[in-house]
């Protein structure tokens, strides 16, 4: 079946019924079941939702993400326990070592940099894409050298303008912010759904960060979100603009010898590099993956 992301625009109250998310506005009721939702987005602040919901979301580890009053994402919710061995999982985490959270995490930016480097060659920056895959042989354990930043600097000056700033009040950040929420809502739940803490991240470090894990493992995917701004984000970012960023988990990728919707590369992806971190897999047996 199918999964997608649920974007709730309007005024109304969302309530449970038998395996339902049932959405009543004044004139309607819609019916979604749960089995087929990865993620439920809430674009307004006028929405009135049921504890009943909010704890079968939980238990479907379905997480919920809200939003503030100018409708972009502002924090999420998710299951305390996402699996039925959290301790075993979080026990896991804890012996994590150091050289290995470097390894997982100089494959990670590795998968990044080539990803903005096909982003740049499919736009026709070849000159700025031959340098980012020179960059990608260049990461060391750990990105001592901290290519990741070189290569964003190249790439989102050649993609979006040399005078281009992640820090300006822009509908191109607008779409990256909007685009990043939601591919971190569902890098968030593969690892809440096998019973690890996102609060504990590889690289990412932050105490007031509570989904540094999650930060992370998303780092590679951030290119596709980035090629939606890219084509769909021009001088406005409305509501067409959002159906198309809520949609990101539909795009399809390249992936073990087939196409896999986003959805499952992520879930795939995450679990490799879990699998990496706690030695039962080596780190160069993360698949990486592209877009066709």
């Amino acid at each position: 079946m199918a999964f997608r992301t649920v974007l709730i625009e309007n005024p109304c109250r969302c309530s449970y019924q038998s395996g339902y998310l049932c959405v009543r506005q004044q004139d309607n009721t819609t019916k979604i079941h749960l089995s087929e939702i990865s993620s439920l987005v809430l674009g307004t602040e006028q929405v009135m939702m049921s504890a009943y919901l909010l704890a079968e979301l939980a238990k479907n580890k379905i997480p919920l993400v809200v939003s503030d009053e100018k409708h972009n994402p502002i924090g999420q919710y998710l299951p305390l326990y996402g699996a039925h061995n959290v301790s075993a999982r979080v026990n896991e985490q804890l012996e994590w070592g150091l050289p290995i959270k470097k390894r997982v995490w100089q494959r990670v930016v590795k998968d990044k940099i080539f990803q903005q480097a096909r982003v740049l060659e499919d736009n026709d920056f070849l000159k700025e894409a031959k340098t980012l895959h020179g960059a990608v042989l260049e990461v060391r354990s750990g990105d001592a050298t901290n290519r990741e930043a070189q290569a964003a600097r190249i790439y989102f000056s050649a993609l979006f303008g040399a005078d281009f700033s992640r820090s300006a009040d822009c509908a191109i950040n607008a779409g990256l912010d909007y685009g990043y929420a939601i591919l971190l809502s569902m890098v968030s739940r593969e690892i809440a759904a096998r019973g690890y803490l996102t609060q504990m991240g590889v690289n990412h470090r932050n105490e007031y960060n509570q989904l540094n894990l999650a930060c992370d493992f998303m780092e590679p995917f951030r290119p596709v979100v980035d090629r939606l701004v890219c084509t769909y984000i021009n001088g406005s970012f409305g509501k067409d603009e959002k159906r198309v960023l809520v949609d990101v988990g539909n795009s399809q990728l390249a992936y073990r010898g087939g196409f896999y919707k986003l959805h499952s590369v992520v879930s795939l992806y995450v679990q490799d590099c879990l699998n990496a971190l706690n030695k039962k897999i080596c780190v160069d047996e993360i698949e990486g993956f592209d877009v066709p």
